[in-house]
Parts: C-alpha cells; structure tokens; sequence
C-alpha cells in the first residue's frame, strides 16, 4: 500500500502541532479556516518529489525544499475548500530515505493532515523500512503484494489505484514488477465500470526518455486491455506536463514541490477536479507570475 495517513480532527491535529511545532507559521485564523471549511468530494490535490532532508535548510539547485513543501502547504490551507484527498507521489526524502528525512517530512505536511486523509506513495529516492517506520501510529503494512505498495481507492468518479515502482533506492529508473502487475489486473477486472486512475511514481518509458520505469510495455498492456484506465499521473522528471498516449489515455506529469530539472521550469502542487466523462487539472505554481500558473487544462477521458 501507499501508506494512507486518516485525516486528524480538531484535537488530534492541534496536540501534535504543538508536541511538534510543525504548525509554527501557521497563524491561529488560518487553523481556524483548515477546519471552517466544507469538502468537494471531486476534488483531488497532487504533491510530489518534495525532497525533503532531515535539516530544513537544506538546499538543492538554490531551492530550499522544505520551505517550498511549507509554501504548498500553506497555499492548500487557505484553498477555498477542503479536497477528498491528497495524494503525494513519491520521492518524500531528499536523496536515499534516511529516517530523519521523513521525520521532516511528516513535521512538515502535518497541517494537510487537518484538511484530508493523505496518500503517500514510493519513488526512487525512498527507502521502504524507513517509510514504514515513520508512521507506525497511522498505517500498518499491507501485503497486497510483497515488498511492494499497491493500493486502491475510491472517489466519487473515479477509482484511484495507487502504484509502487520504487526498484533500487537512489537509482533512477524504476519497476512496477511481475506480482504488483498482476495485482493491478485483478483489480481492474474487478472494477470495469467506473474510470481508473493509476498513479505512479516513475514516467513510462516512452521514445526519448532515458529513464522511466522498466516495464513500460506491460502498463501500455493494461491500458489496452482496460478501457477504464483514463489517465496515467506521475512525477519523477520534475516536471509539468500533459500528453495522450497512443491508447488515449492521458498522461499527467507533476511538477515537483522541491527544485526543477531545468530552469524556468515551474514548482508547485496540482489541482485535480473530476467530472462526469473528464477532469480538469490546474497548476498551482510557487511563483505566482510564472506564464503557466493557475492554468487549467480540461480533459475528456477516452471511451
């Protein structure tokens, strides 16, 4: 599974703020606001490769990541609504998983944890016991596939499965491997009726990228073999992107919360709003005057 963190009442949210002073730069009318709000059951928020190391400044091609997770944060606090859930797509530690890095992590998001249960998924830079230690008080661990975290859940309009293509921790490609394949088959053979979502840390391996994940031709399989599977949505190439596959599903590239690849390159977290035959994604840039922020792309999934 991707270990799921149960949304925290009033209570709860405010006595760990306080034993961990992870709620420091949030004002007492914005905690106010977190809990004020009513929820769109179709809305779904996106963060990923947030990086985050055990020292909070810690810095990466001029980017203080952690300041840039707290950014997000903030900016989804004072959203208008509360999302169904957020998902965060891998890549949590900064560069091999060490246990104070989601020690940070955990400090440092603990305020999405007041506004909806939070999905937290596996990318090349992770560690797994690590992560599972992390939690222990919030998610057990389960065996769906062995060594692997495969989830799914469910949503208004749309069934989400979430993905593990973790390999080798801090080496770049990723798999999602024969036995978590085949869970992902069943499971959709299960659900035919209702759009799929998968999400997934590693890009598919497609003509021009270097790295990706290895079994790139068995996903494309799923796609054909499952006409459900609407939209594909990952991360690890920090960077923001919307394309179709040759099958005609759609595929969502990320932005990262932490530094980009290249520059000019836009950070930040993803706004996803589902509708009845599409969806609509907005991207929610740090930098409130790059070209691309606030832009909001309309898809329809395909029949």
């Amino acid at each position: 599974m991707p270990i799921r963190l149960p949304q925290l009442s009033r209570r709860e949210f405010l006595k760990r703020a306080a034993l961990a002073g992870a709620a420091c730069a949030f004002a007492p009318q914005i905690h106010a606001g977190i809990f004020g709000k009513s929820r769109d059951q179709h809305t779904l928020v996106f963060f990923s490769d947030s990086h985050i190391a055990a020292d909070v400044a810690t810095v990466k091609s001029g980017v203080n990541v952690a300041d840039n997770l707290s950014a997000c944060v903030r900016e989804l606090a004072a959203w208008p609504v509360k999302p169904a859930a957020v998902i965060v797509n891998g890549d949590l530690a900064f560069k091999s998983g060490l246990p104070e890095d989601y020690a940070t992590f955990g400090q440092t998001l603990a305020p999405v944890r007041a506004l909806a249960p939070v999905h937290l998924s596996l990318g090349n830079h992770d560690e797994r016991e690590h992560f599972w230690n992390a939690f222990p008080h919030d998610a057990a661990k389960l065996k769906s596939v062995p060594q692997k975290q495969a989830a799914v859940f469910s949503s208004a309009r749309a069934n989400w499965f979430l993905l593990d293509s973790l390999e080798v921790t801090d080496q770049a490609d990723g798999e999602a491997g024969a036995a978590q394949l085949a869970w992902l088959d069943r499971e959709l053979s299960t659900r035919p009726g209702k759009p799929a979502i998968v999400v997934c840390h590693h890009n598919l391996r497609l003509a021009g990228a270097t790295t990706g994940l290895k079994d790139t031709a068995a996903m494309e399989e799923m796609f054909a073999k499952h006409p459900q599977v609407k939209a594909y949505i990952f991360g690890h190439t920090h960077d923001w992107k919307i394309s179709r596959h040759a099958s005609g599903v759609h595929l969502i590239n990320l932005p990262p919360t932490g530094y980009v690849f290249k520059d000019g390159r836009p950070s930040g977290w993803v706004r996803c709003a589902l509708a009845a035959a599409g969806a609509e994604f907005e991207l929610r840039c740090l930098d409130a005057n790059h070209p691309e922020h606030a832009q909001v792309q309309t898809l329809k999934w395909r029949a």
